[in-house]
C-alpha cells in the first residue's frame, strides 16, 4: 500500500494537530501518522489529567479550610478508582473528539511508527507514504537515569497508569513535574518525598518562586531532600529503598516517580536515513523556520528541545501550516516572552526574564517591585499561605521585562498581564490602571518603591556592580 500526500505530518500530538489541522483547512491532502491516542501527552499523560488531578487536590484543600469560615465537614475521604475512572472517561471523549475532527477535515489517520526510506517517504507497518512536506513532531518522553534499579521507578507516565494510591511515595526531581506531582499527591492524602538535584525546586524560575513555593511544600508536609543525587533504587521487605549522595538512604516507599527531565522521540524514525541532523541528545535541529537540515522536512514541539509548551507548539504548527500553504501574511513563530505556569500548590506563573537575567541584560537600569501577602482567600483558614509577587522593570522608560507571581489565581491572573507585557507595557502603565479590589491580581498594578537588582544575584551572574 502506498499514499501520496502533501503534508505528513509525524505525531497526532499538540504540533501535529495544529499543523495538520491548518493545512487541511488550506486545501492540501493530509495525513497524520501516530502511534498512540491523538493529543499526544498533553491530551493523555500530561497537561489535561495533570490538570484534573490537580482540580481533585484543589477540593481537599478547600475542605480542610472550610472550618475557617465556620463550616463544619467531616475528614474528606478520597476515592481514587473513581477519580481515575471519571478522569480516562474524560481524555476518551477528547480523543473521540479529535477522531471525529479529523474525519470532518479529511485528514488521514495512520496507525503505527513511522520510519523514514528518504528523504520523502516514510514507512509505516510495511506500508510506504509520500509527501513533499514531512513534518516531525513526535514529541519527547520522560527520562529514566541509568542507575541501579531505576526500573523500580515509574515515570509521569507510569502516575498515570496507577489504578490505587500510593501511600508512601518518593518523587525524584525539582522541576514542574516533580513539583507538580509531589503537590497533588501530597493535598490527596500520601506521605511524599521530593529528591531534587539542585538547590531548590524550579530552580530555572525566579530564585523568589523557588524560595516561596519551597516554604509551601514545606508547610504542607512533604520532605524536601535538595542537592542530593539519586544513585539507586533497591526493593526492600519494607518498599523500596532510595539511595542518594553522601551514602544517605531514604526507605519505605511503596511508588517512586522519575521526574528529572524528557528527551526527544526521534530514536525510531530512521533519521540518516532521510539526512536529518541532530544535536547530541536527539533533538533535530532546525532553523528560525522550523526548517531542518533537508529540504522539505521540518520539525515542531518538543522534539526541537526548544520551548516545550503546548501552547507553543500549537502556535508554531499553525504559522508553519500558513507558511507551507503561502496563505498571505504568515508569520514565524516568536519565542520570546512566552507565558508560563506551574500547577504547584499553590500555583506559579511567570513571563520574560527573572530578577537575575535582567541584570545581565540590562545592568544598573533594572528595578524590580516585589510584594508578599496572605491572600483574602486564607485569611481565616488560620495557615500562613503567603502569595508573592515580582516586577522586574528595565530601560529609561521602565519597560515591565519580567512578571512572577506564585499564590492561588497565578494560573488565571497572568495570561491577561502578558497581553500588557508582550505590547511593552511600562511600570508607569501599570500603576496608571485602576486596581480591582479586593483581588489578589490587583497587587500588581498597585506596586511601589522598586529597589534595584539584588547584590547576590549580580555575584551570581559573575557581573561587578557598576558601583
Amino acid at each position: 500500500m502506498t499514499g501520496n500526500y502533501d503534508l505528513i505530518a509525524i505525531g497526532g500530538g499538540s504540533a501535529g494537530l495544529a499543523v495538520a489541522r491548518r493545512a487541511a483547512r488550506h486545501g492540501r491532502r493530509v495525513a497524520i501518522i501516530e502511534q498512540a491516542g491523538l493529543g499526544g501527552t498533553c491530551v493523555n499523560n500530561g497537561c489535561v489529567p495533570k490538570k484534573v488531578m490537580w482540580y481533585a487536590a484543589q477540593g481537599m484543600d478547600s475542605i480542610r479550610a472550610a472550618h475557617g469560615f465556620g463550616i463544619e465537614v467531616p475528614v474528606p475521604v478520597l476515592d481514587w478508582t473513581r477519580l481515575v475512572a471519571r478522569r480516562n472517561a474524560y481524555i476518551e471523549g477528547i480523543n473521540g473528539y479529535w477522531k471525529g475532527h479529523m474525519d470532518e477535515l479529511h485528514i488521514d489517520r495512520i496507525h503505527g511508527t513511522a520510519r523514514f526510506v528518504d528523504a520523502a517517504t516514510l514507512e509505516v507497518d510495511g506500508h510506504r507514504y509520500r509527501a513533499g512536506r514531512i513534518v516531525i513532531a513526535t514529541g519527547s518522553q520522560p527520562l529514566v537515569p541509568p542507575v541501579p534499579g531505576a526500573e523500580l521507578g515509574i515515570t509521569s507516565d507510569g502516575f498515570f497508569a496507577l489504578d490505587r494510591q500510593p501511600r508512601r511515595v518518593a518523587v525524584i526531581g525539582g522541576g514542574y513535574i516533580g513539583v507538580e506531582l509531589a503537590g497533588v499527591l501530597r493535598a490527596l492524602g500520601s506521605e511524599v518525598s521530593l529528591v531534587a538535584l539542585e538547590e531548590r525546586v524550579l530552580e530555572v524560575f525566579d530564585h523568589m518562586i523557588g524560595e516561596t513555593l519551597t516554604g509551601h511544600m514545606r508547610a504542607q508536609g512533604i520532605a524536601l531532600h535538595p542537592g542530593c543525587r539519586v544513585t539507586g533504587l533497591e526493593r526492600r521487605s519494607d518498599g523500596i529503598a532510595v539511595s542518594i549522595s553522601g551514602g544517605s538512604t531514604l526507605e519505605g516507599f511503596d511508588t517512586v516517580i522519575w521526574a528529572v527531565g524528557r528527551r526527544p522521540n526521534t530514536a525510531p524514525l530512521n533519521l540518516a536515513a532521510a539526512g536529518v541532523e541532530t544535536g547530541p541528545n536527539g533533538t533535530i535541529l532546525v532553523d528560525s523556520h522550523e526548517r531542518t537540515s533537508v529540504a522539505g522536512i521540518y520539525a515542531i514541539g518538543d522534539v526541537t528541545g526548544g520551548v516545550c509548551l503546548t501552547p507553543a507548539a500549537v502556535a508554531a504548527g499553525r504559522r508553519l501550516a500558513d507558511r507551507l500553504c503561502n496563505a498571505g501574511t504568515a508569520s514565524l513563530m516568536d519565542y520570546d516572552q512566552i507565558p508560563t505556569v506551574v500547577f504547584a500548590h499553590p500555583p506559579v506563573g511567570a513571563i520574560g526574564l527573572t530578577e537575575a537575567q535582567a541584570w545581565q541584560c540590562h545592568g544598573d537600569s533594572v528595578r524590580i517591585y516585589e510584594t508578599r501577602f496572605t491572600p483574602m482567600r486564607h485569611a481565616l483558614d488560620g495557615e500562613a499561605r503567603p502569595s508573592a509577587m515580582k516586577l522586574v522593570c528595565a530601560g529609561e522608560r521602565q519597560t515591565v521585562v519580567g512578571c512572577h507571581v506564585i499564590g492561588d489565581g497565578a494560573d488565571e491572573l497572568l495570561q491577561g498581564f502578558a497581553v500588557a507585557i508582550r505590547m511593552g507595557a511600562t511600570k508607569a502603565d501599570f500603576d496608571r490602571t485602576v486596581a480591582i479590589h479586593p483581588t489578589s491580581a490587583e497587587e500588581l498594578v498597585t506596586l511601589q518603591q522598586g529597589r534595584p537588582v539584588l547584590a547576590s544575584l549580580r555575584n551570581a551572574a559573575g557581573i561587578p556592580s557598576a558601583a
